[in-house]
C-alpha cells in the first residue's frame, strides 16, 4: 500500500487516560488509522505495549512494524514486552520477538513512569 509512507507517527497522552500511559497515534492525511499505547518506565527502562489498533486497510502493510520499529528507536534503552493476547496482534508482537508481560503489565518494581525520549 503506497499510503505507507504518507502515515506519520505522532506522539500523544493516551486516549485511554491511564496512569503514565503514552500513545503513539498512525495518521494518514489528517486522519488517526492506528495507535500504539505503552507504558515505558524511567527507572528500570522496561516498556508495556498494552494497546495496539489498526485500521483494516493499514493491517496487512507493514505499519504495525513500522510503529513498532519507531518506538524502540525512540526509547533505545528500554525491553519492550506485551500484555496483549490478541489474534490481531499476537502475529505482530511475535515477529517484532516482544514477549508477554506479567498480567499487571508494570515494569519488575511496579512503577508504571514514562521514560523521557532521547535527545529532550
Amino acid at each position: 500500500m503506497l499510503a505507507y509512507r504518507d502515515v506519520d507517527l505522532l506522539p500523544s497522552s493516551s486516549l485511554k487516560g491511564g496512569a503514565g500511559e503514552e500513545c503513539l497515534l498512525l495518521v494518514h492525511i489528517r486522519k488517526v488509522v492506528g495507535r500504539v499505547t505503552y507504558r515505558a518506565c524511567d527507572e528500570c527502562a522496561e516498556g508495556v505495549i498494552t494497546d495496539v489498533v489498526l485500521d483494516e486497510p493499514f493491517r496487512d502493510c507493514g505499519l504495525g512494524t513500522r510503529a513498532l520499529s519507531h518506538l524502540r528507536s525512540k526509547y533505545p534503552d528500554v525491553t519492550w514486552r506485551t500484555t496483549l493476547d490478541r489474534r490481531l496482534t499476537r502475529d505482530l508482537l511475535r515477529r517484532m520477538r516482544i514477549p508477554r508481560a506479567a498480567a499487571a503489565g508494570n515494569c519488575s518494581h511496579g512503577r508504571p513512569g514514562v521514560v523521557a525520549p532521547a535527545g529532550t
